[in-house]
This record gives C-alpha cells, structure tokens and sequence, in this order.
C-alpha cells in the first residue's frame, strides 16, 4: 500500500506489502540445507474377511454383538478405530477406537455391539504412529443375526 503524509515538511512515506489471498506468512531463503529423512512402511492394507454374530440368551438381546475379523499388511497396527454409519456412510452414529495388541501377524478380532436392527455402513481403521489404514463393509444386523 502507499500513503502520502498531509504534513509538507515530511517526505511521503511507502510501504509494501506482498498480496497474499490466503493470509499465511511467506518467507523465501536461498541457501544449501541438510536433513534428515526416515522411511517408515506404515500399515498398507486392511481387510475385513469374516463378520461372526455373537448368540446371546434372550435376557442380552436388546442388543446385537457381531465380531469383525481384520488383517493388515505393513507395520503392525497400536489401535483400532470403528465408524458405524448410516448405509450410504455419511452420517456417523458411533465412534469407538481402543488400542490393540497385535504380536507378529496381523490378525485381530473386533467385537461391536449394534442396538436396533438394520443395514449398517462400518469402517474400520487401522493406526499406528505414522499410518492408518482403512476397511469398509456394509452389514445387515436382524436381531441377533448379521449378514
């Protein structure tokens, strides 16, 4: 911007500044610069390849268990994380992560807990501290049975 004094015995005075649209703060260095770079595998892939549900008696059935049998490829995974959302997945109804213990393969079981009947929309993430992975499946839950 340039602005004039209305004082005539002082000079205009000027100043600049850099039209920036998205308010950040740039600075620009030349130079030479060292660092260093650590190459992590991270958890590649996640794969639910069983959906079990849980028979319970009739005094527990106000609610249906299901368990999720994930594996993954890569690092092994510190928690697990399961988004349970409407069947188109855009609106979330639940959120839960716990952490895992996985030793060498990973294979791990994931027990979640559905109130009413219906078509269901899970996602499940893998993480570590540097990756996260994901695996989403549809599920019908029918009082008690899960297809």
């Amino acid at each position: 911007t340039t602005g004039a004094s209305s004082n005539s015995d002082s000079a205009a005075t000027v100043e600049s500044m850099e039209d920036n649209p998205d308010g950040g703060c740039h600075i620009y260095r030349n130079g030479y610069y060292r660092s260093g770079i650590s190459v992590v595998e991270g958890i590649l892939e996640v794969n639910i390849i069983q959906m079990t549900s849980i028979q319970m008696t009739e005094s527990q059935a106000e609610n249906s268990l299901v368990d999720f049998v994930v594996t993954c490829q890569g690092s092994l995974p510190t928690d697990a994380c399961t988004v349970v959302s409407d069947p188109t997945c855009q609106v979330s109804k639940s959120v839960v992560c716990d952490p895992v213990i996985v030793t060498d393969e990973c294979l791990l079981t994931i027990r979640r807990a559905f109130e009413e009947p219906g078509t269901y929309c899970i996602n499940i993430t893998l993480g570590d501290e540097t990756s996260q992975a994901l695996a989403s499946t549809l599920i019908s839950v029918n009082g008690g049975e899960s297809t």
